[in-house]
């Protein structure tokens, strides 16, 4: 609002031209989105609390007992300070910012059926697995297309460290790019189990995201990089700046020990969301590496089921995902995760090198 409406006015008042800029406007986003949710949220919390929103724990889980009844579906929180600080600071008028948006509110929706179908139901069942992942699919589906069909948008897929490998994937890219959310947001969905384990490092592969955005809609930054130039998607800055100021604003309350928890509605969409960013920027495969723990979290589970099933009981961890079976070592779990988040920092910082070995 503030771009559409006070930067046409930098003409007349100097001033105003620093509306232009994605850099103060990301900077302006984030700390929107922090200070709304440090302020908002003692009430939400409450009003989850009133509402008898509190998070269902696994009987499995015996060490996590003592979280029953803590507030859940934080992950509304996150969603809604975004969209304040969207409506203040981007440019309305872009289409990605649009895009991204609605992949993360799509997303959403179906955390939050499947969050108030558990509330609603014994034994924290909530939707089936393929309601579910019909729904990811279809949200996957309308982002990709609305991807696809952006002119300036490529199917290429661009392999890291390689300068001039890529490989046209033609529509094949469609069902690679819903691949890549649907898992991604999965991914999240099973890290997301102790305090502040899923936001941290969904703010530090946000961070990483939000520089290659930037770049990839800077024309100069991206020619000197070697980076695919998508004109445009440069103001995806500001919404990555603001969704990381939402989590940061989210981590102060669930910060170890948890005040709220994110739910489904949360992890889902944050999952989804970190999914769309890599393929705006064309960085797919370095998802793997910014992303780098929500994949061995997820290996961890499907190696867990695989050796369960084929040796007819036996197990390699102690529990699955990987953090549950440290947590069954008996370490602390506030120092899983802090070395959790140690990693996914140097995930990030490996990621990022990729702009310069090439």
């Amino acid at each position: 609002m503030f771009y559409n409406l006070l930067a046409p006015l930098a003409t007349q008042l100097p001033a105003f031209n620093v509306f232009r800029y994605i850099s103060f406007r990301s900077m302006a986003a984030l700390i929107t989105a922090l200070l709304l949710s440090i302020i908002i949220g003692p009430y939400f919390i409450r009003k989850m609390r009133s509402l008898h929103c509190g998070q269902y724990i696994n009987e499995d889980v015996k060490l996590h007992q003592n979280k029953a009844g803590t507030p859940t579906m934080g992950g509304i929180l996150i969603i809604f300070t975004i969209l304040v600080s969207m409506l203040l600071w981007m440019d309305l008028t872009n289409r990605y910012i649009w895009q991204c948006f609605l992949v993360l509110i799509g997303f959403g929706l179906i955390g939050l059926w499947d969050d108030l179908t558990k509330l609603f139901r014994q034994k924290n069942k909530g939707i089936s697995p393929r309601a579910k992942f019909g729904g990811q699919l279809l949200i996957a589906f309308i982002g990709m297309w609305l991807l696809m069909h952006n002119p300036t948008f490529s199917s290429k897929l661009y392999i890291p460290f390689f300068k001039d490998i890529a490989f046209d994937l033609g529509y094949f890219y469609l069902p690679f790019g819903m691949f890549i959310m649907v898992a991604a947001s999965n991914a999240v969905n099973l890290t997301d189990g102790m305090d502040g384990l899923a936001i941290g490092p969904s703010i530090v592969a946000a961070i990483v995201f939000s520089i290659f955005i930037y770049i990839t809609g800077n024309v100069k930054f991206a020619e000197y990089l070697f980076v695919p130039n998508m004109p445009g998607v440069g103001e995806v800055t500001v919404f990555c700046s603001a969704f990381i100021g939402a989590g940061l604003g989210f981590l102060w309350f669930n910060a170890y020990p948890a005040q709220v928890f994110m739910g489904d509605v949360g992890s889902l969409a944050i999952g989804g969301l970190l999914g769309y960013l890599a393929l705006l920027c064309k960085q797919e495969l370095i998802l793997a590496v910014a992303g780098g723990l929500f994949v061995i979290e997820t290996l961890s589970v499907i190696l867990q089921v695989s050796y369960f099933k084929w040796t007819g009981g036996k197990r390699i961890f102690k529990m699955a995902p990987l953090h549950h079976h440290f947590q069954e070592k008996h370490i602390p779990e506030s120092k899983i995760i802090i070395r959790f988040w140690i990693a996914s920092i140097l995930l990030g910082l490996m990621a990022l090198s990729v702009l310069k070995l090439r």
